[in-house]
């Protein structure tokens, strides 16, 4: 059986709201509202690579942990699911920090324009990706085969995260376009702020839409104090 390497092409990149990891959904469809679209290198900017992509509804993003490549790796991670402080084994989680930087997930297509300046390009929702991150693949999401409703979630599933209350002023509020609040609220309700951290003091902050959102958490709701 061989082991050697083999080339990776970069296809094409995601395009979202998000300038870091910070504030990233932890997982795909968590917010469904988050808008986000793929556009392809180059060599691969062509219609006919996406034919038929137009009768499916949801995709396949294979892609890279771009911020998160090192050359070592550890056999066991601290999962944000279990609060950071205990140890699983990293093919158990579906941590950044792994052998190969590969990142797998489900988005569900908004719409296809398959002849732009830029070539194709794809408009997806729920999408977790920071803006810019390298698409390896992408491949339709097939329900019949993909779909399992009996399956079991270890340990992510035996740990419920609420939604916590979310106080956005009208007055920050308004500073973002209209058209990205109810997303920008869906991501503020996840909790973005680590969940092992618990100092109601402390303001976190994370890039979206080109703005800085600065909030508190304390006690299940978070208050919005900035927008910058």
């Amino acid at each position: 059986m061989s082991t050697e390497l083999f080339p990776v092409k970069i296809i094409g990149h995601i395009r979202t709201d998000f300038a870091s990891k910070f504030g990233v959904p932890r997982q795909s469809g968590i917010v469904d509202t988050l808008e986000a679209r793929i556009e392809f290198e180059k060599e691969f900017a062509q219609a006919e690579a996406i034919r038929g992509l137009e009768g499916f509804s949801h995709l396949w993003i294979i892609w890279q942990f771009s911020e998160a490549v090192r050359s070592k790796w550890s056999a066991t991670v601290r999962p944000p699911r279990l609060g950071g402080n205990k140890r699983v084994g990293v093919f158990a989680t579906r941590s950044p920090f792994r052998p190969n930087a590969i990142g797998l997930s489900s988005v569900k297509i908004k719409k296809i324009e398959p002849d732009t300046p830029k070539g194709p390009v794809i408009y997806v929702s729920g999408a977790d990706l920071m803006d810019g991150t390298p698409i390896l693949d992408i491949k339709p999401y097939l329900a019949f085969a993909d779909s399992h409703p009996d399956a079991v979630d270890g340990f992510a599933g035996q740990v419920v995260y609420q939604k916590v209350q979310v106080v956005f002023p009208k007055e920050l509020l308004e500073i973002i376009p209209e058209e990205k609040r109810e997303a920008l609220l869906g991501v503020l309700e996840e909790n973005p702020a680590p969940h092992y951290q618990n100092d109601p003091e402390r303001v976190y902050g994370f890039g979206f839409a080109g703005k800085e959102i600065k909030f508190r958490i304390q006690d299940g709701v978070l208050t919005v104090v900035r927008v910058e």
